[in-house]
């Protein structure tokens, strides 16, 4: 073991489900905003990503923003710390309290089926390397982050884009003329404080 502490990576994500007709018959968009800093010269690096489906729900899009984040830092090969911040409850508490009954339970719920089943087991497969803490931000109420991931998720689901993985980030652009009309308030600076770590997940 060399002793080098993994990487901290921030994200924040966010999802979008356009229009109210039927669960399932709506466009949404998955989005998010990864920040890091380069271990050599200090830089804060940010990058962008988002996805979209043509028939969706907003829990199912929540998860695919959880998994397309992790994939893309799965795709470094190695243990990182993540601070994964939602305002989606189902996601920051079924990925921190939930999981861990379901998968003890051979992947059942007490109260019946597990909804959107297959997108959960993909998603802790790929969480499951990493350490991870998850936290959860009040949604439309100015947080910088958390507001442009949303921004990025409703473009996906108007448009019906994908990122192709992440790209650069246009934050600053966009937290300059959000500031100018005094809509956000100051971003959470990097690195966050305080990391630590959710229980990590069972195999199952």
């Amino acid at each position: 073991m060399s002793g080098v502490e993994p990487a901290l990576i921030a994200v924040y994500a966010d999802e979008s489900c356009l229009g109210n007709g039927r669960e399932g018959d709506n466009p949404g968009g998955a989005a998010g905003l990864i920040e890091c800093v380069r271990p050599l010269s200090g830089e804060l690096v940010r990058r962008d990503f988002w996805i979209s489906d043509r028939a969706t729900t907003n829990n199912r899009m929540a998860l695919r923003s959880v998994i397309e984040a992790f994939r893309i830092l799965g795709g470094k090969g190695r243990r990182q710390r993540v601070v994964f911040t939602s305002d989606s409850n189902y996601i920051v508490k079924g990925m921190s309290e939930w999981l861990h009954g379901w998968i003890a339970r051979g992947w059942a719920r007490k109260g019946g089926a597990i909804e959107n089943l297959e997108l959960w087991k993909e998603a802790a497969e790929l969480v499951r390397p990493h350490d991870v803490q998850w936290a959860w931000v009040r949604g439309h109420d100015g947080h910088p982050q958390n507001e442009y991931a949303n921004d990025l998720a409703i473009r996906a689901a108007r448009d019906l884009t994908s990122s192709g993985g992440a790209v650069e980030s246009g934050f600053e652009q966009w937290l300059a003329a959000k500031t100018a009309k005094g809509a956000v308030r100051a971003p959470t600076p990097f690195p966050p404080a305080g990391f630590r770590a959710t229980r990590p997940l069972p195999r199952g």
